[in-house]
């Protein structure tokens, strides 16, 4: 059983059609209490980190999260729901976010267009179950104005070319982050999620 947390930051149910095609129980949900049944939690999003944030914690989702993780079960966060794991981002001075992991998210240069757009390599720099039978050097879709900076380079199994290398994918024990789409980069997208269902 996957959950879906749906927190209203974007079209969950494209993920929810790529898990179950991945062979998933997958539901959308927006009860906390769901995740106490939950044997995996999939957190995606787009949009802005503090309207983003603000909504998590008004549905009630922060303790919930959070003891999902501590009890050992497998959380993705997916492109916003990546950049949410950390402390801070650029994009909403202020504004806490769930401090999973330590480090910030910051806007790219002045000189890079953004939002960083379409499809882009990922070069595998450590592995994670995730990568099982994905090609390194995949290509994978991605739409973010906003990059993870993690105080520890350690999460980072993954990272893309824009204006140098940015970290696009962290693992730490059970919780898993993409920057990157998987339901839209096609083969090797599904093949991400394939892994998670079966870990």
């Amino acid at each position: 059983m996957i959950y879906i947390i749906d927190y209203e930051a974007g079209n969950l149910r494209s993920v929810q059609k790529a898990l179950e095609k991945c062979g998933a129980d997958a539901r959308v949900t927006s009860r906390p209490g769901d995740l106490r049944n939950a044997d995996k939690v999939v957190f995606p999003g787009v949009g802005a980190f503090g309207k983003a944030m603000e909504a998590v914690e008004r549905f009630g989702f922060v303790d919930s999260i959070k003891s999902f993780i501590a009890a050992g079960r497998p959380f993705l966060g997916i492109c916003l729901g990546l950049q949410l794991m950390f402390e801070t981002s650029e994009e909403s001075p202020g504004v806490q976010g769930l401090s999973l992991l330590s480090g910030q998210v910051k806007r790219f240069d002045a000189g890079l267009k953004a939002p960083h757009l379409g499809w882009n390599e990922v070069k595998q720099v450590q592995s994670s179950p995730l990568w099982k039978g994905v090609p390194d050097g995949g290509y994978f879709y991605f739409a973010h104005t906003f990059y993870i900076s993690p105080r520890d380079a350690a999460v980072v199994v993954g990272e893309t070319d824009y204006g140098g290398p940015v970290p696009v994918a962290v693992r730490h024990e059970n919780i898993f982050g993409l920057q990157f789409h998987p339901e839209k980069s096609q083969a090797a997208g599904l093949q991400i999620l394939k892994n998670f269902v079966e870990l």
